[in-house]
């Protein structure tokens, strides 16, 4: 069975590009929302295997829905990895790919590194 992955990004174009890439890629189903207070619902529902969180976005930002997501039972535990468009690739080696505890993606992002990093934080 595939794994699951919810990603909620702001950026419709990103979102498309990912899903598209990561089914044809990998043997992940990827849940796509762009919006936060959305995500949280759908995180609810189909309890994903990991999530990958967009930072900045308008109606709530991804500290605040991965702070909420750790408060709910049965979600708590999923792997989350932000992705953001404020830092650069040299930032990111820099900082260990860690930013407040939490595993992070520079974008634009390369396919087969994201397929990596899902990986590697699925099988923990």
């Amino acid at each position: 069975m595939a794994k699951k992955i919810l990603l909620i990004d702001d950026e419709e174009d990103f979102c498309f590009f990912v899903k598209n890439n990561l089914e044809r890629e990998s043997a992940f189903d990827v849940i796509t929302t762009t919006s936060g207070k959305e995500g949280i619902k759908l995180a609810k529902k189909i309890k994903p295997d990991l999530i990958l969180l967009d930072i900045l976005m308008p109606d709530i930002s991804g500290d605040e829905v991965a702070r909420q997501l750790r408060t709910i039972e049965g979600i708590k535990e999923t792997p989350i990895v932000f992705l953001t468009a404020t830092v650069r690739r040299e930032e990111v080696e820099a900082k260990e790919g860690v930013i407040g505890g939490y595993p992070f993606i520079a974008k634009p992002v390369d396919v087969e590194k994201l397929i990596q990093e899902i990986e590697r934080h699925i099988s923990k």
